[in-house]
């Protein structure tokens, strides 16, 4: 059990590590990026540039609690748990992204976080096919 709790805390840590770095990047090189942030008139770019860090940062999150813990639920709750904080986050900022963007985002969490677990899952088989 501790193991699992570790392997989603530290999951979870991976996404937002990935979030922020991937944030300040962004900004650090994307001036018009940085223009319209306070009000969040992303251009399309802009909105498809923070979906795309979301799902890494979501496959990713799967994939570490994954390697972690060799569990499914521990690479899936994550995701799960993602999904609970981020709700109402997107029911705030409704009006601020078509709503292609909040169901793209919120839909794809569980899945991505699934997805990272399928390939932690096959590089731990692939060690393992390796060393025998």
């Amino acid at each position: 059990m501790t193991r699992k709790l570790v392997a989603i805390v530290a999951g979870l840590a991976f996404w937002i590590a990935i979030a922020l770095v991937a944030g300040l990047v962004i900004r650090a090189t994307w001036p018009e990026y940085v223009s319209v942030a306070p009000t969040m008139a992303f251009t399309l770019s802009m909105k498809i540039a923070r979906l795309a860090i979301g799902a890494i940062a979501t496959v990713a999150a799967g994939f570490v609690s994954a390697r972690i813990a060799h569990s499914l639920s521990a690479g899936l709750i994550p995701g799960i748990l993602l999904l609970i904080f981020f709700i109402p986050e997107h029911v705030m900022l409704w009006d601020k992204f078509p709503i292609w963007y909040h169901l793209w985002f919120l839909v794809t969490l569980v899945p991505f976080t699934y997805m990272g677990n399928l390939m932690a899952r096959r590089r731990a088989d692939t060690q393992t096919n390796r060393s025998q």
